[in-house]
């Protein structure tokens, strides 16, 4: 295939340019081995030290995959099966009006277990790190009931059941970082080691990923990095760039967000994913363990379906299993792509959307224009039959309550979406796109509305289960 590298660094030159992040690392691998690799911008702006393919980020919820690959590499050793009961591991652990028996480790990998949208990480974030006095700090502080620093606040917690559960397990898939959370325990119980061990030897080892590790505060990983870390940044409330070296601390959700590691690294871990658990020839992870990951037993369609830690979907026709991640001085996806491809992207500004940079490594990889975008869904310009039937206010309990509030008027779904004016556009079926109210071209988020008894109970804004909230 000719593939154009000139093309390639202009189109990625260009989109960091006009984001005006502070510093991104890129990799694309392949068959032959790196087909791309380079850094953008800056690691640390004060000193104005570059960032590069070796510099160390935090990759927060690409670390998931990660530890739902230790959980499959342990059933292959007959260690724990992944339709274990999460109480053979926490005896104290119920998730109100569900049978313990349906909550198993694979419906948790799976974002399936009913488990709605709750407080614990961003309370956790907030009682253990150094954060700046905003307006989110202070109410996290005002309502966490402890320090949420220990696994079992997090199991009173979700056993205490002061929400609505989203069904039965297997239901409806809706983003569930406490669940991760969970898992991360299993593995310590299961492996007799700690989990932090087990990667380091069964996986990071073997594949030759010396920059990567999973830390809680970013001190082992920059006594990893030779001084090649990144600082972090984020956005003041008048737009300006600040920068510090606080990484976020939420000790309980170890495997759910805590891994650092390079553009480099990553990609050799999603290389060898697409190979099948093999890493230059050798069989380095049981074939079978990625196939628990990510394989036949999950759907093959262009709508993405989260697998364990991994969505899966079709790009151009050909598979593409990744994730994102997000957390303070933290924006990063990653994947790979039928063929024997992966690429990863990683940024050093928090709350920030680096899906257009991923998307042009796929294109390369690929070989389509580097400007063509793959959502899954687009507006199709036709008219809901129901729209009343989805007004209303949807709320998900993730930090400070987020709000999608919809409305009907003047012939339009409208409303807001994170206090954020904005208009619902069908795609198909009860699938939205939800987007800028004053630019349609600017695309905030996917919705799916879930109905019973002709009205919307809950609405899936991209991984997030909104519930319905009756005023």
């Amino acid at each position: 295939m000719n593939r154009d590298i000139k093309a390639l660094d202009e189109a990625l030159t260009h989109l960091f340019k006009e984001k005006g992040f502070p510093g991104i690392a890129v990799t694309i691998r392949g068959p032959e081995g790196i087909l791309f690799e380079k850094g953008y911008g800056m690691r640390d702006i004060s000193h104005q030290l570059p960032a590069d393919e070796n510099t160390i980020f935090g990759i927060a919820s690409m670390s998931k995959s990660i530890t739902a690959l230790a959980c499959a590499i342990l059933q292959t050793e007959g260690k724990l099966d992944l339709e274990d009961p999460i109480t053979k591991y926490f005896p104290k652990l119920h998730i109100p009006g569900i049978p313990d028996e349906c909550v198993t480790l694979r419906m948790i990998a799976m974002h399936r277990a009913g488990i709605p949208p709750m407080e614990p990480l961003e309370w956790s974030i907030a009682m253990n790190s150094i954060e700046r006095d905003t307006d989110w700090y202070r109410q996290m502080v005002a309502t966490s009931p402890n320090k949420m620093d220990k696994i079992e606040q997090i199991v009173d917690y979700i056993s205490k059941g002061d929400y609505e559960v989203l069904g039965m397990p297997g239901d409806y898939m809706s983003y569930s970082n406490e669940g991760y959370a969970l898992l991360s325990y299993v593995v310590d119980q299961a492996a007799g080691i700690s989990l932090e061990q087990f990667l380091t030897e069964r996986i990071f080892r073997p594949l030759g990923m010396t920059r990567t590790i999973l830390d809680l505060d970013g001190s082992e990983a920059r006594a990893l990095s030779g001084g090649n870390m990144t600082s972090l940044f984020e956005r003041d409330d008048d737009g300006s760039l600040l920068q510090d070296d606080n990484w976020s601390v939420l000790p309980p959700f170890r495997g759910c967000a805590c891994v650092k590691s390079t553009s480099n690294d990553i990609t050799r871990y999603y290389k060898m994913l697409c190979d099948g658990g093999k890493w230059k020839g050798r069989q380095v992870i049981p074939a079978e363990a990625v196939d628990l990951l990510i394989g036949k037993s999950f759907p093959v369609q262009e709508r993405p379906y989260y697998c364990l830690g991994l969505e899966k979907r079709l790009i151009a026709g050909k598979v593409v299993c990744e994730h994102s991640g997000g957390l303070h001085g933290v924006s990063t996806k990653g994947g790979l792509v039928e063929g024997g491809y992966s690429c990863a992207v990683l940024c050093n500004e928090g709350d920030v959307d680096v899906d257009d940079f991923q998307w042009i490594c796929y294109n390369y990889i690929l070989g389509l224009p580097l400007e063509t975008t793959h959502r899954w869904a687009e507006p199709n310009g036709r008219t809901f039959s129901m729209q009343e039937a989805l007004c209303g206010d949807f709320m998900a309990k993730e930090g400070i309550p987020s709000h999608c509030i919809v409305r009907y008027e003047d012939g339009v779904l409208t409303g807001t979406y994170h206090d954020q004016p904005v208009d619902f556009l069908l795609c198909g079926k009860t699938v939205f796109a939800i987007v800028d109210k004053k630019d349609h071209s600017k695309r905030i988020s996917t919705a799916e509305f879930y109905l019973k008894d002709g009205r919307a109970w809950g609405v899936r804004c991209y991984t997030r289960i909104y519930q319905r909230v009756d005023h």
